[in-house]
This record gives structure tokens, sequence and C-alpha cells, in this order.
């Protein structure tokens, strides 16, 4: 789920001009990248604001637990549903399969704010009760069989709470009003009976809603009919694949409709059904084209479109953000990266569910990641940008873990510091460790096994995948990165005498429960005219290498690509004196006026002396030196404070570095 303030999320994301305007409308049939430049701008710390908030109410009331004698099979979903009235009457009847004996009494989440008129079974009204705590328990009047599949069928009405802990909520768009649901994590129980745990995907589903005909209702799965009766049409919407009850989703409106189509890598065409407002139909089919881009990216990444037998689709909402309901996303608008995140899930989320609220990264920092892959691929210019926002977002405080360590709180599940953005950072990281082919393989792997292929994942089950497929043992990555919290600080010493370069590497920890992040860093060498990367395997603090550099070296950078979650790194050149009879004193350090450079030998060897800032950008050079003067003196009073550069160059070759502060 992606959510956003939606007037930062407009000015951020999508600026447009005549330019970009025309740009895309040439290019209206793939994705643009100079028509999309501008959209490529993040704002990271807004993604889940708006997520947070609407479910923080939800976590007051939880899931008990119910249905754990019954394996759920099948529901049958028939309401009645007026966008102009803040209404829902309908009645689910549920097929399950017992899976004890003795069985005789049967539970479903279900709030207590809607009213049950009658519970139908095999023809005959049966005794119920509401439970303050949510929970429906319903009285079978006989004991069924162990492994028997039976059906119980519920009629229910009333208004269910629409403030900002609900999970149907009536609004209006244009004046015109519009019903629409979103239930994650805990409120599929506000607004229809069900079994809301992560531990029973419901097989298959038919949801019939009957509405005033000059709406349209979007759901879940392929529209099988549309019958008008009277002043009301019904429309009825059946899905095949296996669905949790937080993804089950409805909009009702007067929208307008259109279709996209993708040619998937296996030859199939697959049907994206957008449902937009009218008042937003012109924009919608102006950008939604970009999703046909991004699922053959993603079917080319890992597997075929999960929901290939049914459809995509979107339908339009007044969130500022996004919902993946499973193969109809619910979004505000059809920017590209709100598009690729909601995407993303019907993989991760959708196809493969987290087991629990605890393995929450499963579904967002997947997405996150993903959504980040298609910055990589069709906005490279914004990529670096892309992973820095992240970094800066995650390390913005000590601590924290990708693991969710308190369910009970909506703000902690969709934290965007950790469950999106560290559990991003975490998969790029492994991307990294792994190389392309092994990791993705790795996704394909987890995506295709049959016992979480359309069903529920631990953590656990993705990390035995990494290790199969790629032969590496990931516990001691998992328990720094995953597990434990914080982040790494790199403190860095190097020195080149001639082509000889060494390297002190020290590291500190942002949180106790790290010792030492054991990661290959990257070092970046800098000189005039040319550059080299150099990939060093960091396994304990100080740790000293070496290298061999063709070069003089003018600037050291680490983790020049944004490859691992680190922040206060420090990188130093020692102090390098000519010999012990040609020392050199730098004062005053730190300095405010004037530098002086004392020279107490050879003053007539130096051919010139530069001065650099810390991005290597030279400040003062003087072309030759012939001078005999044993001190130099230099005024600073027109540099910036900062850290300063000091090289002198020997006619012999040798030569003399230090630093000072300004």
């Amino acid at each position: 789920m992606l959510f956003r303030n939606q007037l930062s999320y407009v000015s951020m994301w999508f600026k447009p001009n005549l330019t970009s305007l025309l740009l895309f409308i040439i290019s209206i049939l793939c994705l643009s990248k100079i028509a999309k430049a501008q959209q490529s701008v993040f704002s990271v710390d807004e993604i889940p604001a708006m997520e947070q908030k609407a479910h923080e109410g939800k976590t007051k009331s939880l899931s008990s637990g119910v249905g754990s004698n019954y394996d759920l099979k099948y529901h049958r979903c028939v309401w009645e549903i007026d966008p102009a009235v803040s209404f829902i009457k309908g009645n689910i009847t549920s097929y399950f399969k017992t899976i004890i004996n003795g069985f005789n009494q049967m539970e479903f989440d279900f709030t207590t704010t809607l009213t049950v008129d009658s519970i139908m079974y095999h023809g005959n009204s049966i005794s119920f009760t509401q439970q303050s705590s949510d929970v429906l328990q319903i009285n079978i009047p006989s004991i069924i069989p162990i492994n028997t599949l039976d059906s119980v069928t519920v009629f229910y009405q009333g208004i269910p709470p629409n403030d900002d802990t609900a999970s149907f909520y009536r609004t209006t768009h244009n004046g015109t009003p519009i019903i629409w649901t979103l239930s994650e994590p805990f409120g599929a129980k506000d607004w229809w009976p069900c079994k809301q745990s992560l531990t029973d995907k419901i097989d298959s589903l038919d949801i019939i809603v009957t509405t005033p005909q000059q709406n349209k209702v979007g759901s879940n799965g392929i529209l099988l009919s549309t019958i008008l009766s009277g002043n009301n049409i019904t429309y009825h919407w059946k899905t095949k694949y296996a669905i949790a009850a937080y993804l089950v989703g409805i909009a009702v409106t007067n929208y307008s409709s259109y279709s996209d189509f993708v040619l998937l890598q296996n030859g199939d065409s697959l049907e994206v059904l957008n449902y937009v407002y009218p008042e937003n139909l012109a924009t919608a089919q102006s950008q939604s084209q970009d999703i046909i881009n991004i699922i053959k990216f993603y079917d080319s990444l890992t597997i075929e479109y999960p929901f290939s037998k049914e459809k995509y689709g979107h339908a339009q909402f007044n969130w500022s953000g996004g919902m993946e309901h499973q193969t109809m996303t619910f979004l505000n608008n059809f920017n590209h990266a709100l598009m690729a995140h909601e995407c993303a899930h019907q993989w991760f989320g959708d196809h493969v569910t987290c087991a629990s609220w605890q393995d929450i990264w499963l579904n967002e920092g997947f997405a996150t990641y993903f959504e980040g892959l298609t910055e990589e691929r069709y906005f490279p210019n914004t990529w670096m940008a892309w992973k820095q926002q992240k970094i800066t977002n995650i390390t913005s405080l000590p601590g924290g873990s990708v693991l969710c360590d308190d369910t009970t709180s909506a703000k902690r599940i969709f934290s965007g510091r950790l469950s999106y953005d560290k559990g991003a950072y975490v998969l790029h990281m492994l991307r990294r460790k792994l190389g392309d082919s092994l990791f993705f393989l790795s996704l394909k792997n987890y995506l295709n096994d049959s016992l979480l292929a359309g069903n529920y994942a631990h953590t656990i089950a993705l990390i035995n995948h990494l290790e199969a497929t790629s032969g590496q043992s990931l516990s001691g990555f998992f328990n720094d990165w995953y597990y434990s919290q914080g982040y790494p600080s790199y403190h860095i010493v190097w020195n080149q005498s001639g082509s000889a370069v060494t390297l002190t590497v020290d590291q500190t920890q942002s949180h106790s429960s790290v010792s030492f992040f054991e990661m290959p860093i990257e070092i970046l060498f800098i000189g005039q005219t040319k550059d080299t990367t150099i990939i060093f395997d960091h396994t304990y603090s100080a740790q000293i290498f070496s290298a061999t550099i063709n070069f003089p070296i003018t600037r050291v950078k680490f983790d020049p690509e944004l490859r691992i979650i680190s922040a206060g790194n420090t990188i130093t050149e020692k102090q390098e004196y000519i010999s012990d009879d040609n020392q050199v004193t730098v004062y005053p350090n730190p300095t405010k006026d004037v530098l002086n450079i004392l020279l107490l030998n050879n003053a007539n060897t130096v051919e010139y002396f530069e001065i650099t800032d810390d991005s290597g950008k030279t400040i003062f050079k003087s072309d030759t030196y012939s001078g005999t003067q044993k001190l130099i003196t230099i005024s600073t009073s027109s540099f910036s404070k900062g850290t300063y550069f000091i090289k002198l160059v020997l006619k012999s070759g040798m030569n003399f570095k230090s630093f000072v502060k300004l």
C-alpha cells in the first residue's frame, strides 16, 4: 500500500510543462524517459503517512484468532449498496471444511456495529451471538464430522463505521457520491463477516453487488455479468484465485471505464481494466499506459503476472495513495510510481502474503523496492536520488528493525522508515551480495513455491529460498539487517605512496544490537583524469587493505553507488611528509584568515602547490613556484567554512599532503 499527502503528491511527483506533455503524447505507447524525468522526484517520508493515520484506530480490536477449527473454502457475497446512502445490506454464504472432531460451533470476525438479521444453515435459522469483542459466534445444531464440507449464510445490514478508523467509506468526487472499502490490516470485519486472520485464504469468491444503474462496481476477479433490473444494475465479479480477507474490496460510483492490454512473456494478453472518475478520464488515459511496461518489467524479473487468467485493474478512490486489492488496485491517481508500487503487490502481498504483521516487509518492502527498480530502469537520472532519500530516512533515527516488533500499532506496522524503506534497502543489499542472476532467481523460486503460492509466508521461507538458490549462508546478514537494529558508520583513513595505496577501515554502529555489520564495501578512488572503484571484503573493524593504483589520487569516496545503509561516514587522508629532513608545517589549524605553510628545507624544490575542497574542486593553485622562502602565506578570507586539502608537488616527484579546517 502506498500513501502520500495529496497536495504534496501532485507537486512533488508530477510537474507538467508543455514540453513534457508533448513528449508524453508522442510516446503514448511506451514509457518516455524524457517526459517522465520531472515525475521522478520522491518525497520518501510521506509515503506511508496517510496509511498509518487511517489504520491507527483499527488496532484497538484485533482479530481474535477465530476459525481455527475450520478451513475456509468459499464466500458468496451478495450486497445492496447505494453510494448516496452510507448503508450496506447483504448476505454472505460461506463454505468451510471442518478440521476437528466434535465440530458444532464456528466464529467469524464481525463488528457489533452492524445487525445480524439471521443465520441460515440447511434452510433453517440457527442461533448466534454477536460478542463485544467483534466475534460472531454461530451455533451449529448438530455435530459436523471432521473433513466435512458444509456452509452457513449470514444475513445482515446497517451503517458501517465511517470515520478515520473506518474500512467502509462514503465520500464524494466532483459532487458525486462514492462508496469504497479498504480493510488492511484489521478492518474487513467492519463491513462483512469473515475470517481475517493471516492463516487461511478464501479459495474462491463471488461478489454480487446491486446498485442504482448509473453506477459501476469495481471489485476482485473477472466481471461475469451486469444485469439491469428497473432502476438498478447488478454486477457479478468472480475470482478463483486464493485471496486474503483484507484484499477483498468494492468501489461503487459513476465510473467511466476503459482497458489497456499487456502482452506477457508467455504470449497471453492481459487486460488492465480501469474504472476512473469521468472528470479525470482524459488524464487517466494519458497516464495509465505506463502500467503496460511496469507489468512487462515485473513479468520479466520474476514470474508471470500471478492472476493472468482474470485481470489486473485500477479503480479510482479518494485516498491520497493506493491499496493493492487483489486484481484491482484502488488508487487516487495514475502517477507512475503509485501504479508501480501497488502493482508490485500483486506478486508480493497478494500472490504470496505475509503470514504475520511482523512480516509486513514481505509486502511493503518488496513493493517499495520494485517501485525503485522501475526508477532504476526507466528514470536512471533520478535513481541515485531515490536511493539517497531512502538511506536518509532510514538513518534519521539510530534504532529500528525491519522485523515489526509491535503488531498492535498500525503506525509501527506501516512504518515508512522500517517496513517500507529499510525493508526495500535490505533487498537492495541482498541483490548486491548475491548478484542479479541469483537474487532474481531466488525470488522466482520463492513465488513459485507450491507451499507459498496463493498462500502466506514468513520471512524464514524467503531466507530459505535465498540460501538454497545462492548456496550462501545468510544468517549473519539477516541477524544484522533484519532482526537487529541500526546501521553502520564507516571511518576510513587512506594514504598513497607512489602506486601503493593503504586504507584502514573502522566501523561504529548506531545501535548496540549489532556489534559489527559484515558487508563488502566499495571505495571510489578519483584522480584528475581517471578513477577506479575497488571492492573490499570488510569483516572486522580497523581492518587494513592494500591496493595498487597507477595515478595520483585527489579524492576518495565511500560507497559511490549507495549499496549500503550507512550514515556519518568519514574519509581522511593520512598526513604524509616528504622525508624526515624535509618536514612541512601548516598553521594555524583550524585557520580563519591566513594560512601559513612553513618549509623547513629545500624550498626551491617545490614545483607547484594547490588547495582543494572536500569535493575535489581546486580552490587555489600556483602554476609554478621557484621561490626559496621558507614561509608561504595564503589569504583564506574568501574561503567558505569547511575542510581543505593542501598538496605540494616537488620537482623530484615526491609530494607533501595535509589538510586544514576553516
